[in-house]
């Protein structure tokens, strides 16, 4: 799969990895904005205390 997506993208492999890591970092942005905090909201948080 992923060797597919490397020939699929334009232009030499400077380029490549440069839209491969943008699109990482995008990937990465989408899951800390709307990803995680959507999962937070539904997993059942319970008030754990640790008594020392």
């Amino acid at each position: 799969m992923y060797g597919a997506l490397w020939r699929a993208l334009p232009g030499p492999v400077w380029l490549r990895l440069l839209v491969v890591l943008v699109l990482i970092a995008g990937v990465l942005f989408s899951l800390v904005t709307w990803g995680f905090p959507w999962v937070d909201s539904i997993v059942n948080n319970q008030e754990v205390t640790v008594q020392v």
